[in-house]
């Protein structure tokens, strides 16, 4: 018998998308109090099954696909533009596919709208009708607003006409900068994209024996499985050193390590990799917001990703890539491995000196490039002491000294001089775990 939790749940995943939802209309329908549905509505939200923006309230959306994380949807732009809604409510969770500026004349504008595109313009009210019998969304720029005709047109096919006192050129910018910083969302893999989920993975509840987990290790070959309640949430970790010497007929529960590490789907890549490489784990159970078991994920798997990470090309430059990509091998002096960079705009802070954060970054980028040319792997940062900085100004050229002091097969102990006019602005020293390519 399903909760009421759960069919909340299951209520908002039926309704259409578009639809508007209230903690108050949900207790209604459903005959639970206030408090239930409003906790339900927060799990759906968690869950991307619902949405709650500013003037509009929260509605059933359609779960974005992620391999089309890169477009924008029309309430993500109402957001981005400090926008409001004057028509066309329902398909605000429609995705745009491009953008059209119309600063032309309406014929050549026209040429450009299409289904799916989203038409920047001021008062025109005759491109905004166009634009809609097109199929295509409009932003109405300077605070303007539109006639009504429009609006009961853009109701009727369930696209948004927005307002927004933005100017179009700004807007146009804004709009850009989002679709940007999404190509770099699009790039940063998380848990949910490589981990076995649910009905692949193998698992033992605290009801099962220590026979079971044998069963299991001659079916797998495996030793880690998570351990699951009677309502599928992880309670623990059972592993080959937890049943060496035990009775078969004990239960799991009682020999289980309890209160496992986990993960979640949104989980980063790089800080499950951090997370597994540090306590030297094996496989973590991936859990949702309730702790209820959604797969598992190897240290393995992390390791495969995380290779294949490094041999595609990046669409999306962060600050960190700007910066990096400067870096030039200087030139050998005693056999010594340094890297040269110049100080640019994006380096600096707000008195136009070079920032703590981009110090750090080369700091690390050097130590990098210097232990992958010692073929000893990637790192995992575990410390950096930076004990000596002075200021660099715009335009100077630096110069970063990285240098060995310890090594081992999984661990590395790196100093690091940063040098200006033959002189040291910076020294730090840097720690770090390595991953075997």
């Amino acid at each position: 018998m399903a909760t009421k939790h759960e069919q909340i749940l299951d209520h908002i995943d039926s309704l259409s998308v578009g639809s508007k939802i209230s903690v108050r209309g949900i207790a209604k329908a459903l005959n639970v109090s206030e408090g239930t549905a409003y906790r339900a509505i927060k799990e759906a939200e968690n869950q991307d099954l619902v949405s709650t923006i500013e003037r509009v309230g929260t509605i059933r959306i359609e779960k974005k696909k992620r391999e089309n994380i890169e477009r924008l949807t029309f309430a993500e732009i109402i957001n981005i533009v400090d926008g409001q809604v004057l028509g066309g409510r329902e398909g605000l969770y429609k995705t745009l596919s491009k953008f059209v500026i119309g600063a032309m004349k309406l014929d050549a504008m026209m040429r450009y709208t299409e289904a799916g595109s989203l038409l920047i313009v001021g008062n025109r009210t005759n491109a905004h009708e166009l634009a809609v019998k097109e199929g295509a969304a409009v932003l109405v720029t300077g605070g303007f607003d539109t006639t009504d005709a429009v609006k009961r047109l853009a109701d009727e096919k369930k696209l948004p006409v927005i307002s927004t006192s933005y100017d179009t050129f700004t807007v146009a910018a804004m709009i850009n900068r989002a679709i940007y910083d999404q190509l770099i969302k699009k790039e940063i893999v998380l848990v949910n994209d490589i981990y076995t989920p649910f009905d692949e993975a193998k698992f033992l509840t605290t009801k099962d024996c220590v026979q079971d987990w044998h069963r299991l290790n001659e079916e797998t070959l495996h030793s880690r499985y998570p351990v699951v309640d009677l309502k599928n949430r992880v309670v623990g970790m059972i592993t080959s050193k937890d049943v060496i010497g035990k009775e078969k007929q004990i239960r799991i529960d009682k020999v289980m390590t309890k209160n496992p590490m986990i993960v979640h789907t949104k989980t980063s890549l790089a800080n499950a990799a951090h997370m597994m490489v540090w306590e030297g784990i094996e496989l973590m159970p991936v859990v949702d917001p309730a702790h209820k078991l959604q797969g598992i994920i190897s240290r393995q798997d992390v390791l495969k990703a995380l290779q294949q990470i490094q041999r595609q090309p990046q669409v999306g430059e962060t600050i960190d890539d700007l910066i990096t990509s400067q870096l030039e091998l200087g030139e050998a002096e005693n056999g010594e491995y340094s890297l040269k960079t110049k100080v640019t705009p994006q380096m600096t802070n707000q008195l136009g000196t070079m920032s703590y954060g981009v110090f750090t970054s080369l700091i690390t980028e050097s130590t990098s490039r210097l232990l992958t040319k010692h073929k000893k792997g990637d790192l995992v940062v575990e410390n950096i002491s930076v004990f000596f900085i002075k200021p660099v100004q715009l335009e100077s050229e630096i110069e970063i000294k990285p240098e060995i002091l310890e090594v081992g097969r999984k661990f590395a102990k790196v100093d690091v001089e940063v040098h200006h006019d033959q002189s040291i602005v910076g020294k730090a020293l840097l720690m770090a775990q390595l991953i075997d390519r």
